[in-house]
């Protein structure tokens, strides 16, 4: 590759830069929890004023920030939870991958590396995509740069692909896909976060029954390693990271692009949502909808299948997720709730139809019937929307912008999501759904408890994603509450008690031998990831990718899997 007087003069202003910015990192070896700067060291901790003083005549001011309102907001996330983590030392906003890569590579010849973490939209919850004393990448700088968003993101009409920077939102990704009528085949059910971001975890919805997860629909990706090395993998060429950075939770490398199959688009959906008074009952449809037994009438009917939990005495109907409702249906669920024993399942589907889907309205409305007559929902409970393709696959914005309105956006999400094999699913539902979460109510707490289940096989065992015990079907259950502002004493003790709800679920599964995993997972430390998350062989694994693509453990320190260079 042919590199230019003016890439190369731009390269040695940022090695420049980050020379200055290591040395202001320079730290003791304190502990974890410990982490203001030692005052012996010979270049201790300075202010953020004087790192910008000393980058200013380098030419990189723009590149790199260290004052509070910058490291502040990149060491924040989504789940507004407290944590004992430190912040980052600085940001770095990127105008190229070039840019990255040099990061990393200052980062790994220094003898105390320090840590670096991409950034797209901040949606982790636990400061997983913290650098603790070190340098956050800005991950949507990418597309403030070289004209701009649509550089990075290019659909091949004829190869039926979409190239996405990692910085790429996947709504963006929709809509360039939909101008060619074509349509990526599986999705996040928000899809206001980054490609890298989901790429980085699974990316699963109602969708992945049939498709698999977002790691089971990439053709190429473009990363750079932790030692700084900018590589292009595939199956077929330099598999081994590419398996290890799907579902890598950003361990092995920093996704600077994804290439995306496409396919046909549809042009609507038939949204349903059908209530259950048993979770056998939902179960046993979902299952069958997905596929379990193909000898059933409902089989592949269905294009999109998940499921919630309502229960009466904590709002679920009455959600932001739940605009679906009249008022007067609302309040007929609720009574239908209270009547059961106020637990009350909710099975969520939609049939594609039009575009280049497999028929039209008629089509669409035979395969209805066909459901609404086989499925063994409560009768007089089925609601059926008719609504765009696009407006189905985004419906979670207009909650999100409803609740932006009335302030309950940025609060605590101390959510839980698990993975659970199909054989447990009932004693699950048995001990949380009518157990833990019904007997201890936590009024204030909102959202919603997803439950539906996902098919093995559309999954790749060489990626570095973890899934339950050897069955072929295992379920997602999604807990995902909200509290209310942490600043009151009202919402620190909600936050607190739903925190220990989680714990007690993870010890109930404990003790009632569920082998259950976690999904965008928290650990504490390095001994709760070996042994509870991965298992001996799989962490085997995971540990030789991490020695061979990041050997110091540079990257993304924040998820506390790796903290210091492996020996």
């Amino acid at each position: 590759m042919v590199v230019t007087n003016k890439a190369r003069a731009r390269e040695m202003r940022l090695i420049t830069a980050l020379f200055v910015l290591s040395c202001l990192l320079k730290t003791t070896t304190t502990s974890p929890a410990t982490w203001a700067y030692s005052r012996d060291d010979a270049l201790a901790w300075r202010p953020a004023s004087s790192l910008l003083h000393q980058l200013r005549h380098l030419g990189v001011r723009a590149l790199i920030r260290d004052d509070a309102e910058a490291t502040a907001l990149a060491s924040a996330d989504f789940g507004n939870m407290s944590d004992a983590q430190p912040p980052a030392a600085a940001v770095l906003y990127p105008s190229c991958p070039e840019d990255i890569a040099t990061l990393l590579r200052a980062s790994c010849t220094r003898p105390s590396p320090f840590p670096v973490s991409a950034r797209g939209c901040g949606h982790s919850t636990r400061g997983q995509a913290s650098a603790p004393r070190g340098v956050v990448v800005d991950m949507m700088s990418l597309g403030c740069h070289a004209g701009g968003s649509a550089s990075r993101l290019s659909v091949s009409v004829d190869g039926r692909y979409v190239d996405a920077g990692g910085e790429q939102l996947w709504v963006d990704v929709l809509r360039a896909a939909l101008a060619h009528g074509l349509t990526p085949r599986s999705w996040t059910d928000y899809l206001h976060l980054t490609v890298g971001g989901t790429l980085s975890n699974a990316g699963i919805s109602g969708q992945a029954f049939r498709h698999g997860p977002q790691i089971s629909n990439v053709q190429e990706l473009d990363v750079i390693t932790g030692l700084g090395e900018m590589v292009r993998c595939s199956k077929e060429k330099h598999g081994d990271l590419f398996d290890a950075v799907l579902g890598g939770l950003g361990q092995f490398g920093v996704i600077t692009r994804a290439r995306i199959p496409l396919t046909p688009a549809p042009a609507r959906a038939r949204w349903v949502r059908l209530f259950y008074t048993g979770a056998a009952a939902l179960t046993g449809d979902q299952e069958r909808l997905i596929g379990v037994d193909l000898g059933t009438a409902v089989s592949g009917l269905m294009d999109y299948v998940e499921g919630s939990v309502v229960l009466a005495d904590q709002g679920r109907v009455g959600s932001w997720r739940s605009s679906f409702f009249s008022d007067a249906d609302a309040a007929r669920i609720a009574a239908l709730a209270e009547e059961v024993g106020g637990v009350l399942y909710c099975l969520e589907g939609a049939l594609y139809y039009g575009g280049a889907a497999r028929g039209g309205e008629a089509d669409v409305d035979q395969r209805l019937n066909v459901l609404l007559g086989e499925l063994r929902y409560a009768r007089g409970f089925a609601f059926v929307q008719d609504v765009s393709y696009a407006g189905f696959l985004d419906r979670v914005r207009d909650g999100e912008l409803k609740l932006r309105a009335s302030g309950l956006w940025d609060v605590p999400h101390p959510w839980l999501n698990l993975f659970l094999p199909r054989s447990r699913v009932l004693d699950f539902a048995a001990g949380v759904f009518h157990g833990i979460l019904r007997r201890d109510s936590t009024t204030g707490a909102m959202g919603p408890v997803l439950v539906y289940p996902m098919n093995r096989n559309r999954w790749d065992a060489d990626t570095s994603a973890v899934l339950p015990e050897e069955e072929e079907v295992f379920y997602t259950v999604g807990i995902l509450r909200s509290s209310v502002p942490a600043s009151t004493d009202g919402g620190r003790q909600l936050l607190r008690r739903l925190e220990e709800q989680n714990e007690e679920i993870l010890r109930f599964c404990e003790e009632a031998g569920i082998p259950c995993v976690q999904y965008l997972p928290y650990y504490a430390d390095q001994d709760g990831w070996e042994k509870k998350h991965f298992g001996l062989a799989k962490w085997a694994r995971f540990v030789d990718r991490k020695r061979k693509y990041d050997p110091k453990a540079i990257l993304s320190r924040g998820q506390r899997i790796f903290t210091s260079p492996l020996a």
